[in-house]
């Protein structure tokens, strides 16, 4: 075996600069290399079989090249698992390790984050489960953090979060559009963003519909099964029922259905369900297939870690300017409850 090709054999057989070699293999940001230049170096370093001394590039810039990913997540389900994919995969893709850990209460949450100091990550992506405001630990304040599924009073952190409010008139308009004009809400009686924001998002569709908003039509009871049966049992048994329901979550959706088997309601046939998370092993296991508005989980996962490079790409004094929070959308994801409206 040949010795190993070096940053200066790639440069000259792509006919760049090592310093233009260097940006595209460390997926500098900032930089002004076109992607034919950038395809370019790719091919003649893998053809090479070059591989970056990531170690030496660590202390050359004084970088672990690792990032902690700290919440109240449990990647082994569905919706917390693509939130981790899509970070994992974008760390992965630029060089960096991701080193996932769960604080669920405050004493383990201090003693996680202990840990990621000791293994010199140099940024902390702080997430949660559900979309909710938090107070990000003193102990974080030392290292640079971007807020995953959560916002915080601190509006230097940058944040991502769902489009609630755009994912709930999504959902909406879709009703809307199938006919119905009697669309109820089976919300929480949590005080959380995501209700607050998916009840403005089912007002302001109603709203640009021509469609009066009726708080008679809206019910809120615990974020389950259960609850969602409660709901449905109450809204769909007055003599002037909705013909669609909205649901705040997959699960109360599920509720529903029972509900409106009880009451001899055919799904779509005579009331449409819209539910929300897009929970594929509800959705796809209710009959019929449950509509739902999708949460961007993958792709906030995505964000949180490019926007923690670029962060980190940044001299010290400036990092508080790219402070930016953003709200990705929630696409509808079709299947089988939704009909058109019973004349």
């Amino acid at each position: 075996m040949g010795p190993k090709a070096s940053i200066r054999d790639v440069a000259a057989a792509a006919g760049v600069s090592v310093t233009t070699v260097s940006h595209v293999l460390n997926n500098k940001s900032g930089t002004r290399v076109s992607a034919q230049t950038r395809e370019r170096v790719e091919t003649v370093a893998r053809q090479l079989g070059y591989a970056a001394n990531g170690l030496a590039r660590g202390l050359r810039l004084q970088r672990s090249y690792a990032l902690g990913l700290l919440g109240d997540v449990v990647a082994a389900t569905g919706q917390a698992g693509r939130l981790v994919l899509g970070a994992q995969e974008t760390a992965s893709a630029r060089g960096w390790v991701l080193l996932l850990t769960t604080g669920r209460d405050p004493e383990v949450e201090r003693r996680e984050i202990r840990a990621l100091a000791r293994h010199r990550v140099d940024g902390v992506l702080y997430a949660t489960m559900d979309h909710r405001v938090v107070r990000v630990p003193d102990e974080l304040r030392p290292m640079p953090v971007v807020l995953l599924n959560a916002r915080s009073a601190d509006a230097t952190l940058p944040s991502v979060v769902p489009d609630e409010r755009g994912g709930a008139a999504t959902a909406v308009r879709e009703l809307l559009a199938h006919g119905h004009r009697r669309i109820g809400f089976v919300t929480t009686v949590d005080d959380v963003p995501a209700a607050r924001g998916r009840l403005l998002g089912y007002r302001e569709a109603l709203w640009a519909a021509g469609v009066p908003y009726r708080p008679e039509l809206v019910h809120a009871d615990v974020g389950d099964p259960a609850g969602g049966h409660r709901a449905a049992r109450a809204l769909l048994g007055t003599a002037d029922r909705p013909t669609a329901l909205f649901c705040f979550t997959d699960a109360m959706a599920m509720g529903v259905y029972r509900a409106a088997a009880e009451l001899g309601l055919r799904v779509p046939q005579e009331l449409s369900v819209v539910g929300c998370a897009n929970q594929e092993v509800i959705a796809d296991g209710l009959f019929p297939a449950l509509t739902s508005v999708a949460l961007p989980h993958h792709g906030m996962g995505t964000w949180a870690v490019e926007t923690m490079v670029e962060l980190l790409d940044r001299p010290k004094g400036a990092r508080r300017r790219v402070a930016r929070h953003v709200a990705l959308p929630c696409p509808l994801v079709r299947r089988a409850s939704v009909a058109a409206a019973p004349h």
